[in-house]
């Protein structure tokens, strides 16, 4: 299960030119989402860019290990997010009858 994504940033000026030279081959081509060459990005890169990274965190995937829950459709806290019928909740009521002797 993921509980968080992680990320690191491209800090090298050699390789973010070649991808922005790759860019634009494809912008020649006609891609136009293709990025187009920032070189004042590429000069500041000259300089230095510390090493940086990251992870993003979701609450949302911790309470379902908190949960034990099969799917984070079952704790999603936004309503219109979630499907007419969340997944497990039929077997929760089966165990919450049978536990109550209800069956």
């Amino acid at each position: 299960m993921e509980i968080g994504n992680a990320f690191t940033e491209l800090n090298d000026p050699n390789e973010q030119r070649r991808r922005f030279e790759m860019q634009l081959a494809m912008r020649e081509r006609g891609d136009e989402e293709a990025h187009q060459m920032d070189e004042d990005y590429l000069r500041a890169l000259c300089y230095g860019l510390p090493p940086t990274a990251g992870e993003g965190l979701g609450i949302d995937r911790l309470v379902m290990l908190m949960t034990n829950s099969k799917s984070i459709r079952d704790v999603i806290l936004f309503p219109l997010l979630r499907p007419e019928g969340p997944i497990g909740i039929a077997d929760m009521l089966r165990a919450a009858t049978a536990h109550d002797g209800r069956e």
